[in-house]
């Protein structure tokens, strides 16, 4: 019996846990946990898996605004870099639980509108979260903008829509296969298009968007998106928050959500779901194999008589 498709967006975040050292160490023992979940997960699907690298990316950036005597690397080769550090560990411990399980990472550029609006209003957190005068000082010294993140401060970029995945066809070619892949690490390497080059472009495209236009691409039976939350709330923040555990796109559309944490995730569910009917799931890293089954997590689906 053929195995359903999921796509599974991963955090950056649940690699590197808020407010943990951005330490090659720390990473590898919370991507060992990840891989647990997604081995399971893999006994039951065929796994895509779609990485953040929002603190990895941020991390690169401040050790290459270190070095003085060279310009700073682009956002666009600081997103490849990660896509390379962070597969090639997510890889290891996936093939160390699943030695006969042929997993494959694959650098993957994403085609981006150069005249998005999304680069006039950078939302997307990069990099480590600081206390609000650092985070001034910082922005005024290497040009960044900031914005709150919770009760700490980040910088944040530019988050373009997707366009277009140009590695697309190796990637489906790769699930026939078998394959359990890792691609469209950070959303993708973003890139422009004019007709004769792509051309990088500085910008951090938000992995859940780019999780769920691969999900449509590929036809996948579901979107799993992974986090620090273990469901969407309502009222997030305030003593009547209260978690959602099944609702439909019509509904969510009636709910204001955060531009910079659970809005582009939101968006990017209902997206799939419109387009598909497939299911979405949204929960905790430990819960992903429940919120496939409904029993964990917030699960949007298409059926319009359920309701938030």
């Amino acid at each position: 019996m053929k195995k359903p498709t999921v796509v599974v967006a991963l955090g950056g975040n649940a690699l590197l846990r808020r407010g943990e050292p951005l330490e090659a160490d720390i990473q590898r023992r919370n991507i060992a946990i990840a891989a647990k979940t997604i081995a399971r997960i893999a006994e039951d699907y065929n796994v895509v898996l779609v990485h953040g690298n929002g603190p990895q990316v941020g991390l690169l950036a401040l050790q290459n605004s270190a070095y003085t005597k060279v310009s700073p690397y682009p956002l666009d080769v600081l997103g490849a870099e990660s896509q390379g550090m962070i597969g090639y560990m997510l890889i290891q411990e996936l093939k160390n639980l699943m030695p006969s399980r042929n997993v494959t990472a694959l650098l993957t550029q994403v085609q981006v509108d150069p005249q998005d609006p999304a680069f006039a209003n950078p939302t997307k957190f990069i990099g480590p979260v600081y206390e609000e005068a650092e985070a001034r000082a910082l922005a005024e010294e290497k040009h960044w903008s900031v914005k709150a993140d919770g009760k700490f401060f980040r910088r944040v970029v530019p988050s373009p829509l997707p366009q277009r995945i140009v590695e697309g066809d190796a990637i489906e070619t790769l699930i026939a296969q078998g394959h359990l892949i890792i691609c469209t690490g950070g959303g993708g390497i973003p890139v422009t298009w004019d007709g004769e080059r792509l051309n990088g472009i500085e910008a951090v495209i938000d992995k859940d968007m780019s999780a769920a236009y691969l999900a449509k691409q590929i036809k996948a039976d579901a979107l799993l998106i992974l986090t620090d939350a273990d469901a969407v709330y309502l009222d997030w923040g305030k003593p009547t928050q209260r978690p959602l555990r099944i609702t439909t796109p019509a509904a969510l559309a009636e709910v204001p959500f955060d531009a910079g944490s659970m809005g582009p995730k939101i968006d990017a569910s209902c997206e799939f779901v419109k387009a598909t009917g497939g299911m979405v799931g949204i929960g905790s890293l430990e819960d992903g194999l429940a919120i496939l089954r409904g029993e964990a997590g917030t699960n949007i689906v298409a059926k319009e008589n359920v309701t938030a």
